[in-house]
């Protein structure tokens, strides 16, 4: 039996298949479509999964949408009637959009899928729909290594519920409680990103970067007035200071009032009161989710927690939770997101079905969450000969042989092979990749390779079995959303000169062995990786090792900033050219940047990618 997912017109839609219950195939429309977050119905990766199993539309038993949407427009029509007249500016740009598309969401999605299949209407398959929360947990508990869980999802909202619990035994999933909108974890941290200039949605991260740069002077001001904050982790919030109820921005001017301003205009200088407010922030949330979380294990007695939504993606607070929480040990869905809710509602309806049994054997179902597309030789030299690439063809043992002195040699190479990941890190599939060694690779990275804010930190992915040699961590952290500091003896000492330096200037000390993979705060998102689920990229970390005795590489997205992740060969080929990247590896074709044809020198490129 296929069950086919659907998530979408939000942001970030996706698509998932499950067969007989097996997840064989998930990924997000943007990296089709090439525009990021795409929120539009996701047909390319409704296609492309099907395409993947071999199978037509007609051949699924049921199609799932990730939540309710005439639940949700109720909860905006409760929303502007408890608020009126105020809003009535936001309530009248909402509303021409949902009575055109979301309010008879069926008839558009049906319309979508015929559109796919080439069908009539009346011959799709069954259309279901799942709640947004119950396809976060199921994202998270089914596809977990556990037979028995507490499972949280926090996120800004779905259709009511912001933050819910649920408690997972094999093929089961029970609800226990929620909170609902608009006290949201979730919109708190969204408030804070758009104040501090980021995008909604997209910058949270970038907030969780910026935060070891500051002071969390603003805790007391944020818990004393923003919010009531109970030892159990529920909370209320304050809404005079916020206006996402009804307004058009996050905050209001009560909000600017009490942090001294208004908000940071997007791509102006960040200043030391932005660090020390996104430092507050992180604070903060971190303290909600270990105080939930503890609440959830007095009340459920589990010794493992999996976790979903948006907040889940906060890998600072996961690597706390995980470090000093009450549970033996966490897992997170690495399609945390809108996206992962594809996946969740498709397994919704599979354990609707109590006869389906869910076979637990250690390891997680997500495939090391390599479930995108992949691409065999000759489609590879199609695009590349069509690009007029300059390339050589290697097999495995050569390939890595030519790489690793290249990688010792400082340079930054663009490494695309396997199955494109599913979710919104590159975890060695369609990554960009370096020494974490050098002194120069954070900075070269950031500013001529991705074209990013320069405090934005890198990621490490490290040999799973010398994980504690370099990072304080002993369990598996697959998905790079665990963070972690470093060890001591791989820590530098700083002198008291370089331990007065705040904000930025916080970049110029190196702090570890490893500096292009080393946050201000001596901390790390660790990546780490496992033969089983992808034996390339682990074997180049294993001749790197062999070779250097460093058994880490700094990875980072194949992308620029604005861009999704690169999902075809052409993709890679055009970001490779565009930056100042030195080698390309596709599968087993290698480039030389100093080999290719000259490349126009056009920067309009970079309009096509909005911001983010």
């Amino acid at each position: 039996m296929y069950i086919l997912g659907i998530s979408g017109y939000y942001h970030d839609s996706a698509a998932a298949l499950l067969k007989d219950g097996e997840i064989i195939a998930a990924a997000q429309e943007e990296r089709f479509s090439r525009k990021k977050h795409d929120a539009r119905f996701p047909k390319h990766a409704v296609k492309y999964c099907l395409e993947e199993a071999g199978i037509k539309l007609e051949d699924v038993s049921h199609v799932v949408f990730y939540d309710k949407p005439l639940v949700k427009f109720e909860r905006l029509l409760e929303t502007y009637l408890s608020y009126a007249p105020k809003g009535i500016r936001s309530f009248i740009a909402a509303m021409p959009i949902w009575l055109k598309e979301k309010l008879f969401l069926k008839s558009t999605l049906k319309k979508e899928l015929a559109e796919v299949a080439g069908c009539k209407e009346k011959d799709l398959p069954d259309l279901m729909f799942a709640e947004h929360h119950q396809s976060h947990a199921a994202s998270a508990f089914y596809a977990s290594p556990y037979e028995r869980a507490a499972v949280m999802c926090l996120d800004g909202v779905g259709e009511w519920a912001t933050t819910t619990v649920w408690l997972g035994e094999g093929n089961k999933l029970t609800p226990l409680w929620e909170m609902d909108f608009p006290h949201s974890l979730g919109l708190l941290y969204s408030a804070f990103t758009y104040y501090t200039g980021f995008r909604v949605n997209s910058g949270e991260y970038k907030l969780m970067g910026l935060a070891p740069y500051g002071e969390p002077k603003y805790v007391d001001l944020i818990k004393d007035n923003l919010m009531d904050l109970k030892e159990d982790g529920t909370f209320r919030l304050d809404m005079s200071y916020f206006n996402y109820c009804t307004g058009l921005t996050m905050t209001s001017a009560k909000f600017d009032k009490l942090f001294g301003g208004p908000p940071r205009k997007a791509e102006t200088e960040i200043s030391q009161r932005e660090m020390d407010i996104a430092a507050s922030i992180q604070v903060v949330t971190e303290e909600v989710v270990m105080r939930l979380a503890r609440t959830v294990q007095k009340e459920t007695g589990a010794d493992y927690l999996c976790l979903a939504g948006g907040v889940a993606l906060n890998c600072v607070s996961n690597g706390k939770l995980l470090r000093e929480g009450p549970f033996k040990d966490i897992w997170i869905q690495p399609a945390a997101g809108d996206a992962g809710g594809a996946l969740g509602a498709a397994q919704v309806a599979w354990f609707a079905d109590e006869s389906n049994e869910r076979k637990v054997n250690g390891h997680d179902f997500m495939h090391g969450s390599y479930l995108g597309p992949r691409y065999e030789a000759k489609d590879i030299k199609s695009q590349l000969d069509e690009m007029g690439a300059k390339y050589v063809e290697l097999d495995e043992p050569a390939l890595l042989e030519k790489l690793v002195p290249v990688l010792a040699d400082e340079n930054v190479v663009g490494w695309f092979q396997g199955r494109m990941e599913f979710g919104p890190r590159a975890l060695g599939g369609r990554s960009i990749i370096g020494d974490p060694r050098s002194e120069k690779m954070q900075s070269v990275m950031n500013l001529k390779i991705k074209y990013r804010e320069s405090f934005r930190p890198f990621a490490p992915s490290v040999r799973a079995e010398r994980v504690s040699d370099y990072f304080v961590q002993n369990s598996p952290s697959p998905y790079m959303l665990i963070v972690a500091p470093i060890v001591e003896d791989q820590r530098l000492e700083m002198t008291d000169e370089q331990k007065q330096l705040f904000g930025v200037e916080k970049l110029k000390v190196k702090r570890s062995q490893l500096p292009a993979i080393t946050h201000v705060d001596y901390s790390a998102r660790v990546q780490t990786v496992h033969h089983e689920t992808n034996p390339r990229y682990y074997n180049l970390l294993k001749a790197f090792d062999e070779k250097t005795g460093c058994a880490v590489l700094v990875n980072t997205s194949f992308n620029v900033r604005g861009e999704p992740i690169v999902c075809t060969p052409s993709d890679a080929y055009r970001c490779f050219m565009r930056t100042e990247m030195d080698y390309l590896v596709v599968e087993n074709f290698l480039l030389d940047k100093r080999e290719q044809p000259e490349w126009k020198k056009d920067d309009s490129w970079m309009n096509e990618f909005e911001l983010d």
